[in-house]
């Protein structure tokens, strides 16, 4: 399969304003992960809706293409891009990988297990789970869960920790049962992102504020590979500072 790898980046952020181009270790959060990104994909390109941060892509010796400002979602986002390098370039993709642009540590690994989902031609959408490690927070909302089922596709995904575990204390819920956190890396098949993008918001997804469950709702199947690399998302200046930390334990 061809595979087109996008990195959604965004400028306006209410909680961290121009985060992609914020400095990590002396190079833009966007670089680490574009390089990463570009190391494994040949066809590579940040997906942006403001002019600084394709400068700043395009200075470095990236591919950058701009896209709406209207956009609700990196999804949406990655449909555009598609549509307009295909466009350009005159070469078709069979799937995408939509590479979180404030993933700066995404591993090899990872970017191999979800292209190695399409292994199976039935694969729509793909995506990775982790095993919660013993000192995270499986009750912090902000940290997706999900279930699956036997054959490795996704059930359904919650900000609840689930499953519930009936008759069990909640203090000792991690040390029964291997909860998975989801990875927001997503890969779909260039057919299936263009009929996701029109999709209307669902019940589910309103609630749990948790757009691949708009997926589910309308009977998408969501393969799922389990990773075993760290990762660290950048969603604040204190994660920055982390993630600095992060770099120079790597380093060592």
């Amino acid at each position: 399969m061809k595979f087109l790898a996008l990195i959604p980046a965004r400028y306006a952020s209410t909680r961290f304003p121009g985060k992609p181009l914020a400095d990590l270790a002396g190079k833009p959060m966007i670089r680490y992960v574009y390089e990463k990104a570009h190391a494994f994909f040949p066809d590579c390109y940040v997906a942006s809706d403001d002019e600084r941060i394709v400068r700043s892509v395009e200075g470095f010796g990236g591919q950058a293409v701009m896209t709406s400002a209207e956009h609700r979602s990196g999804t949406d986002r990655c449909r555009e891009a598609l549509d307009r390098i295909e466009t350009s370039t005159g070469k078709r993709f069979d799937a995408v990988v939509n590479i979180q642009g404030d993933e700066p540590f995404v591993a090899e690994e990872q970017l191999r297990l979800i292209t190695g989902c399409f292994d199976d031609p039935a694969t729509e959408i793909a995506t990775l789970v982790k095993a919660f490690d013993p000192h995270e927070d499986i009750f912090n909302p902000n940290s997706p869960k999900v279930v699956l089922s036997t054959d490795g596709y996704a059930l359904y995904f919650s900000r609840s920790a689930i499953p519930y575990l009936r008759g069990t204390e909640r203090d000792r819920w991690q040390r029964s049962h291997k909860f998975l956190k989801h990875i927001g890396l997503y890969a779909y098949k260039s057919s299936v992102l263009r009929r996701i993008a029109e999709l209307p918001q669902g019940t589910l997804e309103k609630l749990e504020s948790l757009e691949q469950l708009r997926w589910l709702e309308n009977g998408f199947r969501i393969k799922a590979a389990e990773t075993h690399s760290e990762s660290l998302a950048i969603d604040t200046p204190d994660d920055l500072k982390a993630a600095v930390e992060f770099l120079r334990r790597s380093e060592k």
